[in-house]
């Protein structure tokens, strides 16, 4: 389905374990019934530095710092946002959700992201949750989440691209849109 519909760009038709020079790596790829993705070296990390308000009508940018790097350390009991190597296009019958990976939720990292609706595309935005009272990290390029796909018999009346959703065609991290 994936090679088929372009669906995950770039692809990985395996399950990589191991980077190019040797080194361990958290798996990303085909999974058994789903997906393995990345995260990218771009992370916005909530602080209070400027005192913002976290409001989804009205967000401030100023409650985020950014970081670009191979490592995101997230604050004890903080939250970060980030966003997938992989540029993902859903057909219109088919449903995706994302569940965090064992490997960083048994560290207390939570991973959040809203369901994928049918015809949505884009650069999907990461929500990291750290829920330990001690720093936790975050590695780029190596596996996050799980997306699994749910394909419908039928194609849904509405998709997310006849809505022209707010988030539709969505790169880097995109943060709350009123």
């Amino acid at each position: 389905m994936a090679g088929k519909h372009g669906m995950i760009e770039p692809f990985e038709a395996g399950q990589v374990r191991a980077a190019d020079n040797g080194d361990q790596v958290i798996s990303y790829g085909t999974s058994s019934y789903g997906y393995d993705v990345r995260c990218a070296s771009q992370f916005k990390i909530f602080t209070n530095i400027n005192s913002a308000i976290v409001d989804p009508k009205h967000f401030d940018e100023k409650s985020f710092v950014d970081i670009n790097d191979d490592v995101c350390i997230i604050p004890p009991n903080s939250f970060a946002l980030a966003r997938t190597v992989e540029y993902l296009r859903i057909p219109r019958n088919v449903l995706t959700i994302c569940l965090g990976k064992s490997t960083y939720a048994r560290c207390g990292i939570i991973v959040n992201v809203t369901p994928l609706e049918p015809e949505w595309e884009g650069h999907v935005t990461l929500e990291f949750s750290n829920t330990t009272p001690l720093p936790a990290r975050v590695y780029a390029n190596e596996g996050v989440a799980q997306f699994l796909f749910f394909e419908s018999d039928e194609t849904c009346e509405t998709s997310y691209a006849d809505r022209q959703g707010k988030y539709q065609g969505q790169k880097g991290v995109t943060l709350p849109k009123a």
